[in-house]
């Protein structure tokens, strides 16, 4: 072969057609104890890459994703302008959008306080004075670069998300505090808010499962990182279950209650706690499911806000989250049925004419993208739902392309920033 050997033009192939696929060298793959994820359809789908193309084309998309992080961060909460209530600049700290200062900042006023309200104009301090912003690309940084590492064997994708959880979450001079005493604080009003929990429920799960990935033998990602974030995990879950925030949220009957139980359950499947994390999981069929969900599968309090479609697929992002993480603790949170005939099918159902674009959204929404359904229709098909099924060919593809093979577990993909 003009001396070349068989395997190197078959390695420029594959290196022409953009991707690196996963080294023979990793023979011996392990199927990740993801909480939300499952950690046997990851390994079943690493597996097939070889011969699927329409699986590579998806890997391109995501590790077009992981390549954009490489030479981002690694972030922290210490390098924002002005500490949380209190000076701790470890501690976590986010910002009411729509709340304003009256006053010009002075060394004994740092804030400008008093703050009024001002809603729906959105103050910049959110954005720049506060971790939220840094908070979210830790989150989608270390779950594109942990998945691209499982299914590229790529080192520098594995390293860079351990180097940006161990800025985050491990190294002593950046490490956050294992609360959110301070999200959704309003400056000189509150010092923080429970409903700021949401700040990390909505996300945090998918950082649980890049940390169970990463476990699996990935470069970069020591023992001793394993044992010190899941001591951060046990601790933030301490926090979530026991503090006054923790109980307000968790009492919250919207969204916010459903992404606290999703959040709850996956942090104590991953620290081990697996009876809280069923425990967890039963409990939102009455407290959750009941109430929430109308008999013809309508979520009342989601279509009572001026973004009603985005709400509405919100909280069925943290359902059907909910739904996997109940899969690995023998409960399915899918085929239950409410004293009215409530259930998770029907929520998702009532999306459909929407999704598929057959029929116009008919309730109050100022930015409609049909594609925020995308991956709740996926996960009720998934779980069996005949209807959703069909759907699926009629869906609208996301912005960055349709990953779900590559990752079967719902995310948020449309966003609301605040």
């Amino acid at each position: 072969m003009h001396g070349r050997s068989r395997a190197a033009v078959l390695l420029a192939a594959v290196v022409t057609f953009g991707l690196v696929l996963v080294p023979s060298a990793n023979a011996a793959p392990k199927a990740p104890r993801t909480a939300v994820l499952d950690g046997g359809r990851l390994l079943q789908t690493r597996a097939r890459l070889e011969r699927d193309p329409q699986l590579r084309r998806m890997l391109k998309d995501l590790t077009t994703r992981a390549d954009g992080w490489l030479d981002q961060g690694p972030w922290t909460v210490v390098d924002k302008p002005k500490p949380a209530p209190g000076g701790d600049v470890h501690e976590y700290l986010s910002q009411a959008p729509y709340w304003w200062p009256t006053t010009e900042p002075t060394a004994d006023n740092p804030w400008g306080c008093p703050y009024v309200e001002r809603d729906g104009h959105r103050n910049p301090e959110v954005d720049s004075g506060t971790d939220r912003q840094n908070a979210g690309k830790v989150f989608g940084s270390t779950y594109d670069l942990s998945l691209a590492w499982y299914y590229t064997g790529k080192r520098a994708y594995a390293e860079k998300a351990g180097q940006i959880l161990r800025t985050w979450f491990l190294a002593p001079a950046t490490r956050m505090n294992p609360d959110l005493n301070h999200a959704q604080f309003i400056p000189c009003k509150y010092d923080g808010r429970s409903i700021g929990i949401i700040d990390f429920s909505q996300s945090y799960t998918g950082v649980l499962d890049a940390q169970a990935i990463l476990a699996t033998g990935a470069p970069g990602w020591s023992t001793e990182d394993r044992t010190a974030m899941g001591e951060w995990n046990a601790a933030f879950l301490d926090w979530l279950k026991n503090s006054d925030f923790g109980h307000q949220e968790g009492a919250a009957a919207n969204n916010h209650g459903t992404f606290y139980d999703m959040q709850l359950a996956a942090l104590a499947y991953a620290t081990g706690d697996t009876a809280l994390a069923r425990r967890t999981v039963l409990d939102a069929r009455a407290k959750r499911i009941d109430p929430q969900i109308a008999a013809d599968g309508s979520q009342p309090q989601e279509l009572a806000r001026t973004r009603s479609w985005h709400y509405s697929t919100f909280d069925l992002v943290a359902y059907s989250r909910l739904a996997a993480v109940g899969r690995h603790v023998g409960v399915d949170l899918w085929s239950y049925r409410g004293p009215d005939g409530q259930s998770l099918f029907k929520a998702v159902d009532y999306l459909l004419p929407a999704a598929t674009g057959a029929a116009a959204w008919p309730h109050p929404e100022l930015e409609f993208h049909r594609y925020a359904a995308t991956d709740v229709v996926h996960a009720a098909a998934d779980a069996g739902d005949t209807a959703a099924q069909a759907a699926v060919p009629k869906l609208d593809v996301p912005p960055g392309g349709d990953l779900w093979a590559l990752r079967p577990a719902a995310e948020q993909l449309d966003s609301i920033a605040g």
